[in-house]
């Protein structure tokens, strides 16, 4: 079994036929489907049914192909940190984010990262979910990811380079518009636009989970996909929204109103990696930890929102 294998069954699986995955890796089609067959001889058994119009994968195909695309990514990204390790320079670096942290707080790190290592491009890769995030990351989409801290049995490096702050949006003329801090409590019979990619706390979403300990139940008025389209909501009107700081104060938040919530929701914002960080990716993290843009970094991980304890007093 060679890794040139894995890349060409992970090609026939992509295109769905020999014939255009024979074109894309410039090959003959029969020395594409020799080296399939020499593949599937190698683990026992046929990974891919040929049929008529195209070809699909069979049971051992599917159980192989997570595998396989582990296997070929892990060695592209072997290259990628080779390329750049030696002073960070030359080749790519991948970093894995959430919609978020993309828009809120890694454009002025790029800009910055650019001036200062034009050698490596930066190439970014956005998931809606921190479990999507992981699960790629897991997958060796990307060299490291930027995000809440993963979960405690998460085998890679986790560095903590700051935190984050999730505020309320509401419209200018909202009557709560001239405060400096609101409690939940207060926000009772409030409508509420909520966000697909809003986090879970044990095992429920945030908003669902802190307004239990406030005592009530969100009164939902629209959901979104993403966060900044919950924010430019919640500044038209259409209810309250929760996002984090740098989201609303950095990006899309001109025509509205932030109002920090009393006690401060905070959560940790992290670098984790499967392998040890070196090389561009060590730099990168270090570049992220002097920002102060999104917050002073922290002395240790937290969990999501540890600073809103099960029974925070202000919630009680």
């Amino acid at each position: 079994m060679s890794l040139r294998q894995m890349e060409y069954f992970l090609t026939v699986v992509e295109e769905e036929s020999f014939t255009r995955a024979a074109e894309i890796l410039h090959v003959t089609q029969p020395a594409l489907s020799h080296q399939i067959k020499a593949l599937e001889k190698s683990v026992g058994g046929a990974l891919l049914e040929r049929m008529p119009r195209g070809v699909r994968l069979t049971v051992m195909g599917r159980a192989f192909l997570p595998h396989a695309e582990l296997a070929v990514r892990s060695a592209v990204q072997a290259r990628r940190a080779a390329r750049a390790a030696a002073g960070a320079e030359g080749g790519e670096l991948h970093i894995a984010t959430v919609h978020s942290v993309a828009v809120g707080i890694l454009p002025d790190v790029f800009a910055r990262w650019r001036r200062e290592h034009p050698g490596v491009a930066l190439v970014l890769h956005e998931y809606a979910t921190t479990e999507a995030l992981e699960e790629q990351l897991e997958r060796g989409v990307a060299d490291l990811a930027v995000g809440p801290a993963p979960p405690r049995h998460w085998q890679g490096p986790v560095v903590p380079v700051g935190e984050e702050e999730i505020v309320l949006v509401v419209a200018f003329d909202d009557r709560l518009a001239g405060r400096t801090s609101v409690r939940l409590p207060e926000l009772a019979d409030r409508d509420w636009v909520r966000c697909a990619m809003e986090v879970v706390v044990e095992g429920q979403h945030f908003l669902d989970w802190v307004c239990a300990k406030a005592g009530f139940v969100p009164r939902t008025a629209a959901r979104t996909e993403h966060t900044s389209t919950a924010v430019r909501m919640a500044a038209a009107g259409v209810g309250v929204a929760t996002a984090p700081s740098h989201v609303v104060r950095g990006a899309v938040g001109e025509d509205c109103v932030v109002l920090p919530v009393d006690p401060p929701w905070r959560r940790a914002l992290t670098v984790f990696s499967r392998v040890e960080l070196t090389g561009a990716a060590a730099a990168f993290a270090e570049l992220l930890c002097e920002s102060r843009s999104y917050g002073k970094p922290q002395a240790s991980l937290a969990r999501v929102y540890e600073d809103c304890p099960a029974t925070p007093p202000a919630l009680a």
